[in-house]
């Protein structure tokens, strides 16, 4: 039972145990995780929503590394007013016994349940005797003396530190989603893109960056990708990530990409017309395409060293 923000090594530690439990007791491995994130319905609830945490994966990316990790069924609560006012009580006998027939359970050790987070490990364990299940819990799980945390993934992200995300993650930072159709503005300035919607406003990324396209090809495409809330076109605080391929030219509508981030070039900024964003836009063009033409020489030079 957790958020799962970015699915990183630390859950992935829990989620071996979960899926070696549940081999062992020929059980279903199952999930439990929550929509919205609990900490984004409290900053709604009190109006401030800069409280809210950001998201570092959207539902679909979520799911998607659960079932890669072996889970066979994940249960997304509706996290909401009447799920927030659940006593411990009512967690364990509602949701825990009569809804899932849970039988072996394991949870993080900063686990709390419960209205008011009132609900703790001792509690479970308790209840588990009572009920007739099993509880375990896991330390945090640590890189380099840090503890893996989903805040620390954001942190490394909010700092553009992609390597850091992906040791923290398991594996590089990236968003999917089908390609919808967009106003075709990139179009009539001269640089195409795929348009991704992002579901919630608040994503653990924004700004300009360097990409590659998984999904278009049997190899990733270099692209250079925006994604924020377009200020100089848009001012309804609708987040979208637009990418842009180099020397690319296909029909992409409905299809699923993944964009892997690389490297960020700059933060979104608001231009006065057309004809200055289209010249920032060619600028972060060249530098992006700088840039792997910068790591294909050094990956030519390490071959020939090697």
């Amino acid at each position: 039972i957790g958020n799962f923000d970015g699915v990183h090594q630390g859950h992935r530690t829990l989620l071996a145990h979960l899926t070696e439990a549940a081999k062992r007791l020929q059980l279903e491995a199952a999930v439990m995780t929550f929509e919205p994130h609990p900490r984004e319905f409290f900053a709604q609830l009190s109006g401030d929503e800069s409280r809210a945490p950001t998201r570092i994966a959207n539902l679909r990316d979520k799911l998607q590394s659960l079932s890669e990790a072996g889970i066979d069924r994940v249960f997304v609560e509706h996290f909401n007013a009447r799920f927030a006012a659940l006593s411990p009580a009512s967690f364990i006998q509602d949701i825990l016994v009569d809804g899932l027939q849970v039988k072996w359970l394991i949870v993080g050790d900063d686990f709390r349940f419960g209205a008011k987070r009132a609900g703790d490990f001792a509690l479970l364990v308790e209840a588990g005797k009572r009920f007739g299940f099993e509880v375990s819990s896991l330390d945090s799980v640590q890189h380099e003396n840090q503890r893996i945390s989903s805040s620390a993934i954001r942190t490394a992200l909010q700092n553009s530190d992609f390597e850091q995300a992906r040791d923290l993650l398991g594996h590089p930072y990236s968003i999917s989603g089908r390609v919808l159709h967009g106003q075709k503005l990139g179009r009539t300035l001269g640089f195409p893109t795929l348009n991704l919607r992002i579901a919630h406003k608040r994503p653990a990324l924004s700004g300009i960056f360097v990409v590659q396209v998984h999904g278009l090809g049997p190899s990733p495409l270099p692209a250079v990708a925006s994604l924020g809330v377009r200020p100089t076109v848009e001012d309804n605080g609708r987040v979208l990530l637009e990418v842009h391929l180099f020397d690319f030219n296909a029909q992409c509508y409905g299809k699923l990409i993944r964009v892997e981030f690389l490297h960020k070039l700059r933060d979104e900024e608001k231009y006065d017309d057309l004809t200055k964003l289209t010249d920032a836009i060619a600028a972060d063009a060249k530098a992006a395409r700088d840039f792997f033409q910068h790591r294909n020489e050094t990956a030519y030079s390490l071959s020939l060293s090697s």
